[in-house]
């Protein structure tokens, strides 16, 4: 008996060692992840906290390198998505902005004034509507594990302090690739230009384009007001929520213990980035903007009259876009920002 006992353990502890080897032999040396921005930034940190946890915790059975820039699709942030469940980028950090084009629902973000604080944002994120948003995602062709945040969208400019709508007429206003956002400014008469980030710098140095919308924290970290971003309006217009992602053939390619791990990993980085995204901004002598106006920034806060306005020139926008985003889930969106705990 005792022979076929330890028989019997030979054998079982063989096949383990095979099934283990095997999955091993299908991991990729390294697998690659797609960020706009480097770790200099919240986001790409983001990104690079994700790598780190999940090469410690699996032991170094998955390698990640970062690709910043989207250098992977030669810097075209709307291609990020198309790629990523194509598979020539195997994870991301990516942009609800820059992924909306294919996924319409992401949209929802980016309607203008619909999240007035960081509660509503949450509300959105980590309620039924996050659920609802990794679901389309799935069915889309990806594996999404957790939410991020790049922040609200401040805007700046080289000419005057803006606090009406008025004085956006005419200024030439960089704004990424979505039509959303060509819709929004054209209402608040400026004049919308889109650009890639890297094609925008050089052209807020020279004049050839006024102003732009970002987080604070790319403000600060790309040295914006050496580049003749001497204004900056704190109207918080749309936030934009990071979604930490992965290709499905990887997914399936790991084991259900790793993917535990990834999984874990991202929630992990993801409340992470959120908290390097808000830092000096939800304190409240929110340190950022002073440290912004040390620069020689003028920094405009617009109080509720004067929001109001924006919000009402921008509601024929939002209007139009609930049947592109989808009535259900714009309803269901302002539902859970009105019952959210501020």
């Amino acid at each position: 008996m005792k022979v076929r006992t330890l028989l019997k353990f030979v054998l079982a502890a063989g096949a383990l060692s095979v099934a283990t080897l095997g999955a091993a032999e299908s991991y990729k040396t390294e697998y690659r992840m797609s960020l706009v921005l480097g770790p200099a930034f919240p986001w790409g940190k983001g990104g690079q906290i994700w790598a780190e946890l999940v090469k410690e915790r699996t032991q170094g059975r998955i390698n990640i390198k970062l690709y910043p820039g989207v250098s992977l699709i030669q810097g075209d942030q709307t291609r990020e998505f198309s790629a990523l469940r194509q598979g020539v980028i195997d994870m991301a950090v990516g942009s609800t902005i820059n992924w909306s084009p294919q996924v319409k629902q992401l949209n929802l973000f980016s309607m203008p004034f619909l999240m007035p604080d960081y509660a509503a944002i949450d509300a959105l994120t980590q309620g039924p509507v996050g659920k609802q948003i990794f679901t389309t995602l799935d069915k889309a062709g990806v594996v999404p594990l957790a939410w991020g945040e790049n922040g609200y969208r401040e805007l700046s400019n080289s000419k005057r302090a803006v606090r009406t709508p008025a004085d956006l007429k005419g200024m030439k206003i960089r704004v990424v690739g979505s039509p959303l956002f060509l819709d929004t400014f054209t209402a608040l008469g400026a004049n919308p230009t889109q650009m890639s980030w890297a094609d925008a710098q050089p052209a807020f140095a020279s004049g050839a384009v006024d102003g732009q919308e970002n987080p604070l924290s790319i403000f600060t970290a790309a040295k914006l007001h050496n580049v003749s971003q001497k204004h900056v309006t704190m109207w918080g217009y749309v936030a934009d929520p990071l979604i930490f992602v992965v290709n499905k053939d990887i997914w399936a390619s790991w084991t259900p213990a790793d993917q535990a791990i990834v999984r874990q990993a991202a929630l992990d980085a993801g409340k992470q980035e959120i908290a390097l995204a808000r830092k000096g901004l939800v304190e409240a002598d929110q340190p950022l903007l002073k440290e912004i106006a040390a620069l020689g920034v003028t920094v405009t806060q617009l109080n509720a009259a004067e929001r109001d306005a924006f919000v009402k020139a921008t509601r024929p926008v939002y209007d139009k876009w609930k049947n592109t985003v989808g009535v259900d889930l714009v309803k269901a969106a302002e539902a859970s920002i009105a019952a959210r705990k501020k």
